[in-house]
């Protein structure tokens, strides 16, 4: 302040008496030199006053801003932070909730049903025109300031959950704790299957149906303890857990080994791959006379998946192998029930006719032919439940021929199962950021005839659908 004072009288004299201080220091009289002294002491007093008054006016007016203004900017801070105090003490903060469902219409010629389909019970079974299709689900995600991460994803009727005992909301409920850094993480609680390149979503499905490998060859959900492990290109995820079930039964004492690798190559393509070993439910083997529980056979999966995204054009794929003991569906002539093995592909292309209107194909492929079939998931068709008749899945065209007579497995024919396969097309259109609108025809189809139609009461050896739906996401 004080060298401020001195620099501004020394311009002050310097301005007002530019040759006044020689010339009195020379010839002017006493009297004279004081009534300028004055005259100049007033005029310092003029200027500090200024000065002190541009110093005293708030910062704000700096800004442009009225005192006004200036007041309910104080006004808004001081509320602002109100709220955030309240987010933190309500348990908002870190919280995200986000969601989604879609009505869906489909035909199926073979079932001779038409109709929308939403919010339907799984209890009655796991089939391609069913699917996840006419879902709607919520999403709680809630990550606190060390790191740690808390899942609950729920979906009534509709969930990986559901499809287990026909009940359960639950799609996922999971933890992620951080161990020695953010991308090195303990997890533990039920989470859905993740293998190959399809999402059991359809905010993240393409297509309306799912490939035949997703449906018919893969496992809905783990509950069990892991790691997750994130480095540069690299993602792996593995878990010791428990395999479409939360409980394991009386006397099991041998949880399966899961896992998943991905590396993403570059910015348009990647690849992975995941594999299941252990022991999983086999229904071709009651625990008691009344099959209301059963035993476990060790079961092999791997499958190997990867991605190419540039410009309009996507493509994806998949190769998956699998094997479980005593899972085939029709018994050899002791009786006993062999091994099922099978190996499938599959295959997508999309490409953006423009950047809301997408043409999707699918092509997909089951060699599943050895010992009557057999699938994971798919056994107990044979007379475990004491059901005369054709034995097989025939809705969703697994089995041996209906046609032959196969009571008797040892018929000509009846140790073969079906090869299956399935091609899609559709339509996928972003209608604005939050919806979009899917429209699919598929034609499944067999080297035997293993799909029931009911209308005529025949099998055949192919079948159609058509799928219309609209998925709206938030």
């Amino acid at each position: 302040m004080t060298t401020s004072k001195l620099t501004t009288l020394a311009v002050a004299l310097a301005a007002a008496f530019p040759l006044a201080v020689p010339t009195v220091a020379r010839a002017q009289s006493t009297a004279d030199l004081l009534k300028e002294l004055e005259a100049l002491k007033a005029r310092v007093g003029e200027l500090e006053k200024k000065l002190q008054e541009s110093q005293a006016k708030p910062a704000a007016g700096q800004w442009g801003m009225t005192p006004e203004q200036a007041a309910e900017f104080n006004r808004i801070a001081v509320k602002t932070e109100a709220l955030e105090d309240n987010v933190e003490a309500w348990g908002f903060k870190g919280l995200t909730i986000s969601g989604y469902m879609d009505p869906t219409f489909i035909y199926n010629r073979g079932q001779k049903r038409a109709g929308f389909q939403f919010l339907n019970p799984q209890s009655d079974g796991y089939f391609y025109d069913t699917s996840y299709m006419g879902s709607v689900s919520v999403d709680f995600t809630k990550e606190t300031e060390s790191g740690s991460r808390f899942k609950l994803t729920l979906s009534p009727q509709r969930s990986a959950g559901a499809v287990i005992d026909g009940t359960n909301i639950v799609q996922e409920a999971s933890v992620s704790v951080p161990i020695t850094d953010l991308q090195t993480r303990f997890i533990a609680g039920q989470l859905p299957d993740w293998s190959g390149y399809e999402y059991q979503q359809p905010t993240l499905n393409p297509l309306i149906t799912h490939n035949l490998l997703f449906d018919l060859t893969l496992p809905t959900t783990y509950t069990g303890i892991g790691i997750d492990y994130t480095r540069g290109k690299w993602w792996l995820r593995g878990m010791i857990a428990n395999v479409n079930e939360n409980i394991g039964q009386q006397g099991e004492r041998q949880p399966v080994l899961v896992y998943r690798v991905d590396y993403s190559k570059g910015e348009f393509d990647g690849w992975g791959f995941a594999g299941l070993h252990g022991k999983t439910t086999n229904y071709n083997l009651c625990r008691d006379d009344g099959c209301t529980s059963f035993e476990k056979t060790m079961t092999h999966l791997f499958e190997v998946d990867g991605y190419f995204i540039r410009g309009d054009l996507t493509a994806q794929g998949q190769i998956s192998f699998g094997t479980q003991k005593q899972a085939a569906i029709v018994p050899d002539a002791n009786g006993d029930f062999p091994d099922a093995e099978w190996a499938g592909i599959s295959g997508l292309v999309g490409y953006n006719v423009t950047p809301r209107l997408q043409l999707l194909a699918r092509a997909d492929y089951i060699r599943n032919s050895k010992n009557g079939g057999g699938l994971l998931g798919y056994t107990g068709y044979w007379d475990a439940f004491g059901v005369d008749g054709p034995y097989g899945d025939y809705r969703n065209g697994i089995g041996p021929d209906p046609t032959l007579g196969c009571e008797d497995q040892t018929i000509a024919g009846c140790d073969k199962g079906a090869n299956r396969y399935a091609l899609s097309f559709g339509l996928k259109y972003l209608y604005n950021l939050n919806t979009t609108f899917k429209l699919e025809y598929r034609r499944d189809g067999a080297n035997i005839p293993v799909f029931f139609h009911a209308g005529p009461g025949t099998y055949k050896k192919y079948n159609d659908l058509l799928g219309a739906s609209v998925v709206l996401h938030f």
